[in-house]
């Protein structure tokens, strides 16, 4: 977990470990909230064009979705 939040890649934790699939080593290696905070930080605010998206300028879609 230590090496997670230091930023080491999983796949290099795996080959140290000697781990044969991602899959083991993910079992060991949970995020804690810190992590997962810095992780946040490094995501860009999505920009707004100030127009909907295109699916829902889409009358037919949009009432397709109504009967869901």
């Amino acid at each position: 977990m230590h090496l997670v939040s230091a930023g080491v890649d999983v796949t290099v934790i795996r080959s140290w470990l000697g781990h044969v699939s991602l899959d083991t080593t993910n079992h060991y290696a949970r995020a804690n909230l810190e992590t997962k905070r810095k992780a946040l930080e490094q995501v860009g605010v999505p920009t707004t064009t100030g127009h909907p998206p295109s699916w829902k300028r889409d009358a037919s879609l949009l009432a397709w979705l109504d009967t869901l």
